[in-house]
């Protein structure tokens, strides 16, 4: 059976600081013999005011991890990373940007492209208090399931967690395994974080993977703290490793499509489901 990887980072203002870092955790990834990793949310920059500046790298952060991706012989699901244009190459208008996660294979090659549907505008009761991604991201717009070696993979950033028709309709695309890479504040992470990653494995039958930043970000104000907590969770919806260390790291299940099946097959869930009731959600 396959072995699945996933981060933990404390990415900063660094992009080459983060990349190292990215190296080392894909190595370690190797050394465990695991055939996919998942990295968090901002990976390769996590600070203030940063995003427009990193998007102007993206084609060239890309091929660098194409390249570790090759080096490594991992397929690597790269957390997420601001773009300056859409999937259709478009710009983003107004001085906004994307936040795109990338699957990439062994061979170099960028399978799939997700842009985070659902956007961080919310008030939380912490050093921040107001978070506003939609100021500087556009939201996407497409659902995108790819197609690895292991099975299907369902795509998602941090925020996307909360909104289970998102992981549904991944599953629906015949998804068997979900990624989070995530940002989770430190508040939020505490209150809902392993609910989050075991609620939607519950709800798809499928194994979460969710990779999270951790600790304090930047050195002067507004300062992030993140939860971290990185944790996988199988299709039944039980947590089957979580890195409860403080800091940078990885952590790795193996994945039994074969327990999947028979879950599905003892629980249809989606044979159950009554849309034609529930046709307004």
């Amino acid at each position: 059976m396959p072995v699945f990887a996933v981060a933990q980072m404390n990415s900063q203002d660094s992009i080459a600081q983060n990349l190292a870092n990215t190296a080392l955790l894909m190595q370690q990834a190797r050394e465990q013999h695991a055939s996919l990793l998942v990295l968090p949310e901002n990976f390769a920059c996590f600070a203030a005011g940063q995003q427009l500046k990193t998007a102007e790298r993206f084609d060239e952060l890309q091929q660098q991890l194409q390249q570790m991706a090759a080096t490594y012989h991992l397929w690597l699901v790269a957390g997420s990373i601001p773009c300056p244009y859409r999937p259709n190459g478009q710009t983003v208008p107004d001085g906004r940007v994307r936040s795109t996660s990338l699957l990439i294979s062994p061979e170099a090659k960028t399978v799939a492209r997700y842009d985070k549907i659902h956007l961080f505008d919310v008030q939380v009761g912490d050093n921040t208090g107001s978070y506003q991604e939609s100021a500087t991201f556009e939201p996407g717009d497409e659902v995108v399931v790819a197609n690895t070696p292991f099975g299907q993979l369902g795509m998602m950033i941090c925020y996307d967690l909360r909104f289970p028709e998102l992981a549904l309709a991944l599953r629906k695309q015949e998804a068997d395994f979900l990624t989070a890479p995530s940002a989770f504040t430190e508040m939020t992470g505490r209150l809902h974080w392993q609910l989050l990653l075991r609620a939607r494995a519950a709800d798809t039958q499928c194994y979460v993977l969710g990779a999270g930043q951790q600790g304090t970000h930047g050195t002067q104000p507004p300062l992030r703290h993140t939860w971290g907590h990185s944790a996988i969770s199988n299709a039944a919806g039980e947590i089957v490793a979580e890195r409860t260390e403080a800091g940078m790291g990885i952590l790795t299940a193996t994945f039994d499509q074969n327990a999947i099946q028979k879950r599905r097959e003892s629980m249809p869930l989606m044979q159950h489901r009554r849309l034609g009731l529930l046709k307004d959600f």
